[in-house]
């Protein structure tokens, strides 16, 4: 499992889909999330908005497990 490191009290799933090097560009994630499966902490997710907060685990079909945590 990857971590992906913040210094703010959340990012939204956009934000970490380019910090975890999924898409290039922010343009990318509305297209992203509608063609690839996403669960946060197990639930499936497909809002770009979505608050991630620190320990939650984002799965990415395609491009791995991930960690949000406190950098």
């Amino acid at each position: 499992m990857k971590t992906v490191s913040i210094h703010t009290e959340y990012i939204t799933l956009g934000q970490f889909l380019k910090l975890a090097d999924c898409i290039s560009t922010g343009g990318q994630a509305k297209p992203f999330l509608e063609e690839t499966p996403i669960t946060v902490n197990g639930e499936p997710e497909n809002r770009r908005g979505r608050k991630l907060r620190p320990s939650d685990i984002i799965k990415v079909q395609g491009c791995g497990e991930f960690q949000v945590v406190q950098g």
